[in-house]
């Protein structure tokens, strides 16, 4: 069950989400956007860099993402980890699917500019699950059972997981085994921390 959160850390360096697309503010962007993806997979970084700037600067998730990733790996630029995690963070800011993302890069130690940090690796993860986003909501829940970045603590674990198995059957197995290892009282305020949770407005 928890090999389940690697597959969002394809969020960040993958495809053009769709949401980023309709964002933009016109057909002009979106083409420069494509020209951009275009210049970067065929690894003609000098013109993507050109290209992505502009569109990285106005908010675009997708051109954020992947200047983050070319200063970080050196790609048409001298190697700078803090420009790395500057975009990797801006890209962040307002993407629930890219906290959490950031998230699991702090858990495993993304890149050489992501080292391992639990504490930030909660911090991202609960940003996007109080938004009610599923993957970081099971994250987070995971922290809370083993004590990676917070005090270990059962309850709030449960709290997080019984969340993100309201809406993903698949994350009820780690719940149900978390519970064998607490008291009815604890599954309880669980429970309720639960049903009174309420997601925070965009």
């Amino acid at each position: 069950m928890r090999f389940l959160k690697l597959v969002v850390i394809f969020a960040f360096v993958g495809s053009l989400s769709t949401a980023s697309l309709v964002a933009l503010p016109g057909q002009a962007i979106a083409d420069s956007l494509s020209d951009a993806k275009s210049a970067y997979d065929s690894g003609n970084y000098s013109v993507a860099f050109r290209l992505l700037s502009p569109l990285a600067e106005q908010g675009d998730v997708e051109a954020q993402i992947k200047l983050g990733l070319m200063y970080a790996q050196g790609y048409g630029v001298p190697k700078n980890c803090d420009k790395a995690l500057k975009w990797y963070r801006r890209a962040a800011e307002h993407d629930v699917i890219e906290q959490a993302t950031l998230g699991l890069l702090y858990e495993q130690g993304g890149d050489d500019c992501v080292p391992k940090n639990y504490g930030e690796a909660v911090q991202w993860y609960r940003r996007a699950a109080e938004h009610g986003y599923v993957m970081a909501q099971y994250n987070l829940g995971l922290m809370y059972e083993d004590g990676r970045g917070v005090p270990q603590d059962y309850v709030q674990a449960y709290m997080w997981l019984n969340l993100a198995a309201s809406n993903n059957a698949g994350y009820a197995m780690l719940r149900d085994d978390l519970a064998k290892r607490m008291t009815s009282k604890q599954i309880a305020e669980g429970q309720k921390l639960s049903r009174n949770w309420k997601p925070k407005l965009p």
